[in-house]
């Protein structure tokens, strides 16, 4: 029975130690993204159509940077905002000089669409693709519900809880043995040796 207690507490600590990494894991990415956010312009975003497949299937999430417009290249993939309607990410297709220094006059075509864009679109700035994850959207759909999100901060709160309170548990016992280990020991007769050697050193100081 130790044998298999010793099992279990050996599995428990091995998983909690595997979901405090993967934790820690995941606050590191927070904190990266949001550096990247504030110094390099980076963003997130979705694609919930498949406009962009088979580059950039739908349900994929893509990591953007805001540039201006005059460093886009034909080929580039770009997210462009558009007045009283979402942003859209579809592929430069060509790229005309617009009234100022930095402002660009582009047309764009989705890599699954047949034909480009019905109007071209004038941008001073732009947010490129990076790069994209596949299916990541549906993830963070998900953990969006407030029903994920109440169960992934009760979830964290027991990790923490379940993490540390064994921690404490064990170094109560540990003083408490040492502790029952000293007294044990002082209250140990002493050893015949030591009876002699003190006897001995009476009688010569005696004598």
């Amino acid at each position: 029975m130790a044998t298999i207690a010793r099992g279990a507490r050996a599995v428990g600590r091995g998983v909690r130690e595997v979901l405090l990494t993967l934790a820690a894991i995941g606050g590191v990415i927070c904190i990266v993204l949001v550096i990247m956010a504030f110094t390099g312009g980076y963003s997130l975003i979705m694609f919930k159509t498949g406009s962009m497949t088979p580059t950039i299937p739908a349900g994929s999430v893509a990591l953007v940077q805001k540039i201006p417009a005059s460093d886009i290249a034909v080929g580039d993939v770009v997210t462009v905002d558009r007045d009283a309607a979402l942003p859209i990410t579809h592929r430069v297709t060509g790229i005309e000089p617009g009234d100022a220094g930095d402002v660009r006059t582009i047309t764009m075509k989705g890599d699954a669409n047949d034909v480009e864009d019905p109007a071209p679109y004038t941008v001073s700035d732009v947010r490129i693709v990076r790069g994209s994850v596949p299916a990541l959207a549906n993830v963070i759909v998900w953990f969006g519900s407030p029903w994920v999100l109440g169960g992934v901060t009760l979830g964290a709160s027991l990790l923490v809880i379940w993490a540390f309170w064994p921690r404490r548990e064990r170094a109560a016992a540990e003083e408490s043995s040492r502790g029952g280990e000293q007294s044990a020991a002082a209250g140990e007769p002493a050893a015949p040796e030591a009876l002699v050697a003190a006897g001995t050193r009476r009688r010569d100081r005696r004598s």
